[in-house]
């Protein structure tokens, strides 16, 4: 018995030092991935902006996925994972202040000139 938590508290050490931390800067892109219909029409805050929000920022892709729930997955210039962050729980508000947090902007349209 004692063996089996040595080698749970192991494995566990081991997944939070191999946890990579990553600086702001790091973040060269950004895509959503969410299901286009299902999931996504019983959350119409998270719905209105996957398809009308996140269209408008830099750097910023939507990829529908047949039975996905909403996400957020930041990568960098390689186009490795940063971080993965589930949308669904969020209002419109959130999402939109969580890309612009991640230090996405909107794209400046030819009327704002």
């Amino acid at each position: 018995m004692a063996q089996q938590w040595n080698i749970l508290i192991l494995v566990v050490s081991v997944v939070i030092t191999t946890t990579v931390a990553y600086e702001k800067s790091d973040i060269a892109s950004a895509r959503i991935e969410s299901c286009r219909g299902c999931s996504l029409n019983r959350l119409p805050e998270v719905k209105s902006f996957v398809m009308e929000d996140a269209p408008k920022y830099e750097r910023l892709e939507v990829k529908f996925i047949t039975g996905a729930d909403p996400e957020l997955i930041l990568l960098d210039s390689k186009d490795r994972e940063l971080e993965r962050i589930l949308l669904s729980r969020l209002s419109r508000s959130e999402c939109n202040d969580l890309v612009q947090s991640k230090g996405f902007s909107k794209k400046i349209t030819n009327s704002e000139f």
